[in-house]
Formats: structure tokens, sequence, C-alpha cells
């Protein structure tokens, strides 16, 4: 790799070496508080986008599930009530301290699943090994995405699902509202309750510099997904992105 090849971190361009560290110190960072500020930043909206898109995984008994950027365990949870014991979900991460609060979530919750800490762009997993492979609010820290969608579709089986929650582009009339609300309050409501502003500021920056909500969708269709379409959720501010392995 040429070393001078540089990608951003938020809005600021750094050495694409660089990036994975820089993202792993914002997320040891807040691990300890991500369910309160996620939360406190979305008005507990989070916990519905997850449960629209549980509801559209469409899992069922039986079924392999993998959930990459697992963080806290909101929809490995979920998919393991769904999946049955003779099903099986697998929860990773890229970072360990995110890893270590979700396995203690789930164990709070009884249960005992998988966990690999690993790279979304290099996964551990053999071929056509899962039914679904979901990635909340992950998909945007990633440094390759063209990588890690292509790593996503080798994973999964013929006809698998593949489900994208992540931040994206708001209605054309929020976006003022929306950009003051990010750059202006966020990082306050990151130092007061994590005593980290910067990484809240990170934040807002990766999500301006995500692929919109059209971008995003031929970048699966490039990845060789097929059936790719999005919902929109809180007029944009989020959208679920589906595609069929074909």
């Amino acid at each position: 790799m040429d070393e001078r090849q540089t990608t951003h971190f938020g809005f600021e361009d750094v050495a694409v070496r660089d990036k994975a560290r820089r993202v792993a110190a914002v997320f040891d960072s807040v691990a300890p508080k991500y369910d309160l500020m996620n939360d406190l930043m979305s008005g507990g909206m989070h916990r519905l986008w997850k449960a629209f898109t549980v509801a559209l995984a469409g899992v069922r008994p039986g079924m392999r599930v993998l959930d990459i950027a697992s963080g806290t365990g909101d929809l490995a949870r979920a998919f393991a009530r769904q999946v049955g014991d003779d099903g099986m979900v697998v929860a990773t991460d890229i970072n360990g301290a995110m890893l270590a609060e979700g396995r203690a979530r789930l164990e709070d919750a009884g249960l005992c699943l998988p966990v690999a800490q690993c790279d979304a762009e290099q996964l551990p997993f053999a071929d056509a090994s899962f039914d679904r492979v979901t990635v909340a609010f992950g998909l945007r820290n990633m440094t390759h995405k063209e990588r890690a969608l292509a790593e996503f579709r080798r994973v999964l089986k013929p006809f698998g699902k593949l489900l994208v929650l992540e931040f994206s582009r708001p209605w054309e009339p929020l976006r003022g509202a929306y950009d003051w609300y990010s750059f202006q309050v966020l990082p306050r409501l990151g130092r007061l309750v994590a005593g980290d502003a910067d990484s809240y500021r990170y934040l807002a920056e990766s999500i301006r510099k995500h692929p919109d909500q059209e971008t995003l969708k031929a970048m699966i269709e490039q990845a060789g997904f097929s059936q790719v379409h999005w919902h929109n959720l809180s007029a944009g501010v989020v959208a679920l992105h589906i595609g069929i392995n074909i």
C-alpha cells in the first residue's frame, strides 16, 4: 500500500494506515456511555430504528445471523431470540472495548453468543456462512467500504439478505437545524455526559462524509447485491438499505 494514501477521519484527511487507530480511540472513549449517549442524542429513536431493522430482517428459527459492528449488542439480542436453539447469531466488532460492553449486556440478558473481534474488511468466516448480515451505524467508520461490502456478500448464503442501518442525508428543509444540532449540541452533550466532546464532533463529521442514500445504494449494487432499496427513517436522518445476494 502506498503510504501516501489518505482517507477522511471526519473532516480531516489522514493516512489510510492511521484511520482505524483513530476510530478505535473514539470508541474506546465512548464505550462506557454509548447507550446512554445514543438515547440522549436521538431522543430514544435509535431503539425504534433498530426495531424496524429487526422487523424487516425476516429472521426465522434456525437461521445464522452475522451482526457486524455489533456495539452493545442491541440487534444481536433481538436476533438471538428469533433464531432459537437451532440457529446462531455471531456478534463482531473491530473495537475490543465495544465488544466487551456488548458481551456483558448479552450475558445480562441471559444470552451466550459467539463474539469475535475482527475487521469487517477481512471477515474470518467461510463463504456462504450466514442467512443474514446486519451492520448498524458501523459502515461509515470503515476505511474501505467497497471492500467491506464485498466481504458481506462473500459470507452470505445465496438469497441471503444484507441490512445496513446508517445515518444518511435528511430532508432538505431540516438540514439547517440538523447541522446546528450536530455541530453545536452534540459535542457539548458529549463533554457533559461522556467527558469527550471531540469524539462526538467526529460523529457529526463522519455522518457528513458518509455516502447519501442513492450513492450507498449504487455501492451495494456494485458489490453484487440485487433488489437494493432503502427506507428513510426520521425524514432521512437515518436510512435502512437492504440488498439480496443473488
